[in-house]
């Protein structure tokens, strides 16, 4: 049921009862469990536009955090069976193992098509005993619920406690290279190993992490990560990025991380119409003229001028140039500080699921950290 009346019917898959959330499209042709699992999608029904869905099923080695994150799930063709060696147990066990309500034999093609049009909205699932009440009672429900805009997410998907992702894990010979404390935010699990293989010793902070934890780590550099909800809402972790900005640390950040960053430049964010879901985006490097084929997802995007550089509102930083745009709608896809040690881009890097093209995003955190370290010793 869409806030705006529109209703699907089909049957019940994964757990039964009520699912509540923003409804959002993602376009990935594969990659399935690493879609469910992002905590970037808390509080969102996801629409698979791929019909075929759990045809490999599900293992320990894909999930890309501690559980399933989406609020409710929405597929055409569910798998009968899957087939797969790598597969430990069916979709349709696993979501209603984790109590995540979701609904299968639906023309996701029709509600794509009409979320392209009217845009991401309000919505619920509902089965078992919950979809016999009358069509108005579940459309007040839906409508009831809190939208997105607003939302304050980032803390309820992070971690509690700080951990360390260690090189030597990961395929790295020799002494780290420098050490990283990478904000969780709703961070994948693959975006610390990618760090990792590049001889990066990482700590994963919580979201409410202060400069102090920072400093106590001595890091070399600091990294936010993707993660749901407004990021007008991110008051916290705006203000523990200007202070990492004002030390002269070196920042990368991705996704929700991008948005910080904008909003630390004084730049403000707003709610695209559909967000961008999937692992095939066309992005262009302004710097190189080279197109990346990206994974995304987001809902926000920051306001900033597309013809730079420009020297940023909060004018201490300096000159600020977008360096990434989106080649379909021409949304900021990534910043670059010209006076200071800090970047970001919109999409996700680590690509778990989707294409490599942006491995190189890592490298170039690297460079930036060894040029700083370089700087300090002259």
């Amino acid at each position: 049921m869409l806030e705006d009346g529109r209703s699907f019917r089909g049957r019940a898959y994964g757990a039964q009862g009520t699912a509540l959330g923003e409804a959002v499209f993602a376009t990935g042709m594969t990659g399935y469990q690493e879609t469910i699992t992002d905590p970037s999608y808390a509080r969102q029904l996801v629409v698979q536009t791929a019909p075929h869905i759990g045809n490999t099923g599900v293992n320990g080695d894909d999930a890309e955090s501690r559980r399933i994150w989406v609020a409710g799930y929405i597929v055409r063709d569910a798998a009968r069976r899957p087939s797969s060696w790598r597969s430990e147990s069916t979709l349709d066990e696993q979501l209603a193992e984790q109590g995540v309500v979701g609904i299968s034999g639906v023309d996701t093609r029709a509600v794509t098509r009409h979320l392209r049009e009217r845009g991401a909205m309000k919505a619920g699932i509902f089965s078992g005993a919950d979809a016999e009440r009358p069509d108005s009672e579940l459309l007040a429900e839906v409508r009831a619920q809190q939208g997105m805009e607003g939302a304050r997410l980032a803390e309820e998907v992070s971690v509690d406690e700080t951990y360390l992702i260690d090189p030597a894990d990961h395929g790295w010979a020799g002494e780290p290279l420098f050490t990283v404390a990478a904000i969780d935010l709703g961070i994948k699990s693959m975006t610390p190993v990618r760090l990792a293989e590049r001889g990066i010793r990482t700590y994963v902070l919580p979201a409410a992490a202060t400069f102090e934890d920072i400093k106590a780590l001595n890091a070399d550099g600091v990294f936010m990560s993707n993660g749901p909800g407004d990021p007008a809402t991110a008051d916290v972790q705006v203000d523990l990025l200007r202070e990492v900005l004002d030390a002269r640390i070196p920042f990368f950040g991705i996704c929700f991380g991008n948005q910080i960053l904008g909003r630390a430049l004084g730049f403000g964010t707003y709610k695209l119409r559909y967000g961008h879901r999937g692992i095939n985006q066309p992005v262009m490097d302004r710097r190189t003229g080279k197109v990346e084929i990206t994974s995304q997802n987001h809902g926000f995007a920051v306001d900033a001028p597309l013809d730079g550089p420009v020297t940023a509102p909060e004018a201490r930083y300096g000159r600020v140039e977008v360096s990434h745009v989106s080649l379909n709608d021409d949304v900021v896809e990534g910043l670059a500080c010209l006076d200071i040690p800090a970047f970001s881009v919109q999409y996700h890097p680590e690509a778990a699921a989707g294409p490599h093209d942006s491995a190189y995003l890592f490298d170039r955190f690297v460079d930036l950290m060894a040029a700083s370290k370089s700087k300090e010793s002259i």
